[in-house]
């Protein structure tokens, strides 16, 4: 547990190392602001937090997130595979590479109707933001598929809603004309921490992945950028990972928190799945590290009870993907997860009401307001409201 004491302007906390005690002899004091977004962590102040006592480190995350956000919101988003497979790259989790021998067949770059009736399916259903995946290492020699994106964008934009893709590598110019198209995020995860990045991936560098979440942040798109539990990685790894975005000029706008799904064919197919204890400390020390940052449950959250669910969201997590499926593994359906959430109180996002998203954006603030929600049978999850 923690020891609170106040002073002018910080909160002293007292953190212990992982312990199954519930009570230890506290061998560092940590003082972190309660107001303020810091960009100077280092790994020992992460590691110091990943390795609270489990439920001590959920309480200080749940009240991070009420400090920082309404814990009652929670944002749906939906991933369509626009252009699936045939990837020259050599991720060893992604059955989407040419490389390996999957269930995953290429296919070219779909028409721009067939995207834009799933996004207006994802809207009625409740869904605020919109994602596209492409298949691709970068966009080099892809001027027509990439003109088609930008409609893309475009269109789904006009509908209200928030709009991200994910290409692979970008150009400085290539994310000038995502904004003006109106992309309002990019994902480029960074996926582990930079010293086991290697053991996962040999065609794309560490310093490749930050420059293009560099030119993106740099052409005023939000960035979206997590990882993945499960590759073989250590505690180390994922307390590196979370100090990597950490220390970012800007924190990220999300930060997905997918555990691995074994794909056959892929080099990563026998990888034992993450154990929970690990993902809620993932997502717990995120959102200490990366208080105003929205948490994605991402890829396994499928394979997860609804209490397990419920402890994710207990810990900070404020986003999920939901429809149909991702982009190669199954996804919980809508009306599940609405009917989920309204068992525990939760409700729907609104496009925009991210703070971080609005003042990208440069739009207002949506005032909200953090409240006890009690569940009620008769609550229903509202499609997405009027856009700014």
């Amino acid at each position: 547990m923690f020891r609170v004491l106040a002073t002018s302007s910080r909160l002293t906390r007292v953190s212990y190392h992982r312990t199954l005690a519930t009570v230890a002899t506290p061998p560092e004091t940590i003082v972190d602001s309660a107001s303020v977004t810091r960009h100077d962590w280092s790994k020992r102040e992460v590691e110091e937090i990943f390795n609270t006592p489990l439920l001590d480190l959920v309480f200080r995350a749940a009240s991070v997130h009420r400090q920082h956000q309404d814990p009652s919101k929670i944002q749906l988003c939906t991933l369509m595979n626009i252009k699936t497979g045939g990837c020259t790259e050599d991720c060893s989790y992604c059955s989407q590479s040419s490389r390996y021998s999957t269930p995953t067949k290429a296919s070219r770059l779909v028409d721009i109707e067939p995207v834009l009736e799933a996004a207006r399916k994802a809207k009625e259903n409740g869904s605020t933001r919109f994602c596209m995946g492409a298949a691709w290492r970068d966009l080099a020699g892809r001027k027509r598929g990439f003109e088609r994106i930008l409609h893309m964008v475009r269109e789904v934009r006009g509908m209200g809603m928030e709009v991200c893709t994910t290409l692979g590598m970008l150009s400085p110019e290539q994310a000038r004309q995502l904004k003006e198209a109106g992309l309002t995020a990019y994902n480029h995860n960074l996926d582990t921490s930079r010293e086991f990045y290697p053991q996962v991936i040999t065609t794309r560098s560490y310093d490749e992945r930050l420059g293009t979440i560099e030119a993106v942040r740099d052409a005023g798109i939000s960035v979206c950028s997590g990882g993945i539990l499960g590759l073989g990685e250590s505690d180390e790894d994922r307390v590196g990972l979370i100090w990597e975005v950490s220390n970012m000029p800007e924190h990220p706008e999300s930060f997905p928190v997918n555990a691995l799904v074994p794909i056959p064919g892929t080099p990563l197919e026998k990888n034992e799945p993450v154990k929970y204890h690990t993902l809620i400390r993932t997502i717990a020390t995120a959102r200490i590290v990366l208080p105003k940052t929205i948490i994605r449950l991402a890829a396994g959250r499928n394979t997860l009870a609804e209490s397990e669910q419920a402890m994710c969201f207990m810990a900070g997590a404020n986003a999920v993907f939901t429809g149909e499926q991702m982009l190669t593994t199954p996804c919980s359906p809508w009306d599940e997860d609405k009917a989920m959430m309204n068992r525990w109180g939760l409700q729907g996002m609104r496009s925009f009401e991210s703070e971080k998203v609005a003042l990208k954006e440069g739009l207002a603030r949506i005032p909200s307001e953090t409240q006890t929600i009690v569940p009620k049978k008769e609550t229903t999850i509202q499609p997405e409201q009027a856009s700014r």
